[in-house]
C-alpha cells in the first residue's frame, strides 16, 4: 500500500509566472462555470471548512484580473463578494460555541459548518480564514469593486478581527498555525482601516498577541523553540503551514522576530526531514503533508537558511489549491496561493553542508535525531526506518534483559567530522540500566552518501544483548512512498527481523496494511482531530524490529554492534582494536577511532576518520 499523503517534492512544481497564470486561468474557468445566480462560488460538495471558501475563490479571481484583465472577471468578483457579505456573515452567536468571552456581541464571524449549532468548535479558525480572504480581496480588488462594497468589506473584516480578539478567547484550539494566521490577518487588515488610529491599534495588538500568546508559549524540541500545535511541538501538516504564515508576517510587517522564528522553525524542519522528503510524527497529522499551503514558507525560508526545504513531500492532489474528491477547486486556504504567486523568492535547491546536531545527511542517506540524540528516522537506499519498540520502549540502541539502553542519564556529547568524502557523527550517552550501573554508550554513524554504517559500543553487558536497529517502515516508489517490512541491512553479527505475535493494537506488525498514523490513533486517548492523538504511538508495546547480535572480534571489555544500511549484500566484517583507551573501527570504506581526547579537561569525545 502507498502512504496516502506523502507524494512528490514540492520544489518539483513549476513556479514561473506562466505556470501560475495557467493555474489562475483554470480556477477562472471552473469558477465562472460554477457560480450560481446568487454569486455563490462554493464547491457543491463542501460541508466543513466552508465559511471562507466562496470568498477565497473571489480573491483568486481578483488576482487573476489584476494579472490578465479578463473582462469577464469584474462582474464575477462583485457578485461573489456580494454573496459573501449577504449570506456568509453571521452576527448571532452559534448555539453551543464554548469559547465566547462576550455573549451576543453582534460582531461578525464565519462558520465552520453552516448549520446552526453543528460543530461550532471550528468557527474560530474559520473566521481567521475568512478575514485572510477578505484582506486579500482588499489588496487585489482596486478598480474591481465599488466604494460601497469596499467599505462594507472593510467593516466586516474589522468586525472579524474584533470577534477573534475581543468576543472569544484567543487561539482556543492551541494551534500555532491558526494563531499566527490571525496575527497575519491583523497586520494586513491594519493597512486598510480608514482611521490611522484604528490601523495602529490593530497592528500593535497583532504584534502583542504574537509576543504574549504565541512566542511566549513555544515548545522546545531538538534544541528549537517552536509554535505549539495541538499539544505537540511540530506537526507534518500544520508546522509547514505555520512556516508560511511566518513568511507572510515578515513580508507584510518587516518585523525581525518573524524572520528569526521562521528561520528557527525552518532549520528544525530541515534537520528532521529526510533527503527524500519523507517525515513522520506530529500531534494530529503524523503522516499527512500539506502542499500548496507550505510552498511560501518552505521557499521563503529555504532561501534564507540556504537549504533545500522544497524536498518536502507534499500532497500533490493539493499541489496548487484546495480541491475536493472530484478534483474541483475549493477556495479553502486560497490566500496561500495568492501569497506564493505574489512572492518572487525562488527555490534554493542544494542542501546545506553545515553539520547540525540533530541530523546526519549526505547524498541519499540521512539520520534525524530526537531531543535525546536517538535516531527518530533513518533513511538509506530509499528505505525509511522508524524507532522499533520492545517492552514499551522505543528507539535504536543496545538491549539487555529486555531493557533498551537509549535514554540518557546526563549530558549527551556529540562530535561531527567531515573527511575524504565521508560524514560522521559520534554520539556519547551516559545510560543507566535496570541494574543501576552507569554505562557509556558510544554510537558512531558514518555515511558516504549511499550507505550508512552504524557502530555502537558499550561496556560489556550481562545476558545476551542485541542492538535494536530499527523498524523498516516505508520505501520510495517513484513519486510515491509505500509501506514496507523489507529492510536493506547487513550486520557484523547475526541479524534477525522479528514481528510481534499478539494481534492487538499495542503490537505493530510492519507486514500489515496499516500506517503508523492509523496505529497511533487506535491507541490514542483523544479522537482524531482533537488533542494529541499521536501520543497513542507511545503506548505501543512491541513492533517489527531488526535485532543485531554483537559483532565478533570486539575487545573483551566491550560489546560492539555494527550494522550497515544500504545497497549490497556482501558480508560485513568490520575489525575492532584498542588504540590506548580508544576503539578503532575498520570497515571496507573507512577507519574511525573513537574515544576521549587526550588531555581534554572537558571530556569531549574524540573522533578521527579516514577513507
Amino acid at each position: 500500500m502507498h502512504l496516502p499523503h506523502q507524494r512528490g517534492p514540492l520544489h518539483d512544481l513549476p513556479d514561473t509566472p506562466e505556470a501560475y497564470d495557467a493555474v489562475l486561468a483554470d480556477v477562472t474557468e471552473q469558477a465562472l462555470a460554477r457560480m450560481t445566480p446568487e454569486g455563490n462560488l462554493e464547491h457543491p460538495d463542501c460541508v466543513d471548512d466552508i465559511g471562507d471558501t466562496s470568498l477565497g475563490i473571489t480573491s483568486l479571481l481578483a488576482l487573476a484580473w489584476q494579472r490578465g484583465k479578463d473582462a469577464r472577471l469584474p462582474d464575477a468578483v462583485r457578485r461573489s463578494l456580494a454573496f459573501h457579505l449577504d449570506e456568509r456573515v453571521y452576527t448571532e452567536d452559534n448555539p453551543g460555541y464554548p469559547n465566547l468571552r462576550v455573549r451576543d456581541s453582534g460582531l461578525p464571524y464565519a462558520r465552520y459548518t453552516l448549520a446552526s449549532g453543528a460543530h461550532p468548535i471550528g468557527d474560530w479558525p474559520s473566521t481567521v480564514w475568512a478575514l485572510l480572504q477578505a484582506v486579500n480581496v482588499l489588496d487585489t480588488a482596486d478598480g474591481l469593486v465599488d466604494e460601497w462594497q469596499r467599505t462594507r468589506l472593510v467593516e466586516v473584516a474589522h468586525g472579524y478581527w474584533r470577534w477573534l480578539t475581543e468576543a472569544t478567547f484567543f487561539n482556543p484550539q492551541e494551534a500555532g498555525n491558526q494563531a499566527i494566521g490571525c496575527v497575519v490577518a491583523g497586520l494586513m487588515l491594519a493597512r486598510h482601516l480608514p482611521s490611522p488610529q484604528d490601523g495602529d491599534s490593530v497592528r500593535r495588538e497583532a504584534l502583542r498577541l504574537y509576543e504574549d500568546e504565541i512566542r511566549a508559549h513555544r515548545v522546545a524540541d531538538r534544541g528549537a523553540l517552536l509554535p505549539s500545535e495541538h499539544g505537540g511541538a511540530y506537526d507534518n501538516n500544520y508546522g509547514p503551514i505555520s512556516l508560511s504564515f511566518l513568511a507572510q508576517a515578515h513580508r507584510v510587517s518587516g518585523e525581525e522576530k518573524f524572520a528569526e522564528d521562521g528561520e528557527a522553525l525552518a532549520r528544525y524542519l530541515d534537520a528532521r526531514l529526510t533527503c527524500g522528503g519523507f517525515d513522520n510524527g506530529g500531534p494530529r497529522y503524523s503522516e499527512q503533508h500539506s502542499a500548496f499551503e507550505s510552498v511560501l514558507g518552505l521557499r521563503y525560508f529555504g532561501a534564507r537558511i540556504g537549504s533545500d526545504l522544497g524536498r518536502y513531500r507534499g500532497d500533490s492532489r493539493w499541489a496548487r489549491h484546495a480541491r475536493k474528491d472530484d478534483g474541483g477547486v475549493d477556495g479553502h486556504f486560497a490566500w496561500m496561493l495568492v501569497w506564493q504567486i505574489q512572492d518572487t523568492t525562488r527555490w534554493h535547491r542544494t542542501p546545506s553542508t553545515t553539520p547540525v546536531r540533530h541530523q546526519l545527511r549526505a547524498g541519499t542517506v540521512s539520520v534525524a535525531f530526537d531531543t535525546r540524540m536517538t535516531p527518530s528516522l533513518v533513511e538509506a537506499a530509499g528505505v525509511y526506518y522508524l524507532p522499533a519498540a520492545v517492552q514499551r520502549q522505543h528507539g535504536f540502541g543496545p538491549v539487555t534483559d529486555g531493557f533498551l539502553l537509549s535514554r540518557p542519564m546526563g549530558e549527551v556529547r556529540v562530535r561531527d567530522v567531515v573527511a575524504q568524502g565521508l560524514r560522521a557523527k559520534l554520539v556519547t550517552k551516559p545510560v543507566v540500566g535496570r541494574d543501576h550501573v552507569l554505562r557509556h554508550v558510544q554510537s558512531l554513524y558514518v555515511t558516504d552518501g549511499t550507505t550508512l554504517w552504524m557502530t555502537v559500543a558499550v561496556e560489556r553487558l550481562p545476558g545476551t544483548p542485541y542492538l535494536l536497529a530499527g523498524l523498516p517502515y516505508a520505501a520510495d516508489d517513484g513519486d510515491r512512498v509505500r509501506r514496507t517490512a523489507e529492510p536493506r541491512v547487513t550486520s557484523a553479527g547475526d541479524l534477525r527481523l522479528t514481528h510481534p505475535t499478539p494481534d492487538d493494537p499495542h503490537h505493530f506488525d510492519a507486514r500489515a496494511p496499516v500506517t503508523q498514523e492509523q496505529a497511533a490513533f487506535a491507541l490514542a486517548a483523544d479522537p482524531r482531530g482533537y488533542g494529541n492523538p499521536d501520543e497513542g504511538w507511545s503506548h505501543l508495546v512491541a513492533s517489527t524490529a531488526l535485532e543485531a547480535q554483537p559483532a565478533p572480534g570486539a575487545p573483551e571489555d566491550l560489546h560492539v554492534f555494527a550494522v550497515r544500511y544500504g545497497p549490497g549484500a556482501d558480508a560485513f566484517t568490520p575489525v575492532f582494536a584498542r588504540v590506548g583507551t580508544a576503539l578503532r573501527v575498520r570497515t571496507e570504506a573507512f577507519t574511525a577511532v573513537i574515544g576521549e581526547a587526550a588531555g581534554d579537561a572537558s571530556g569531549e569525545p574524540e573522533l578521527t576518520l579516514s577513507a
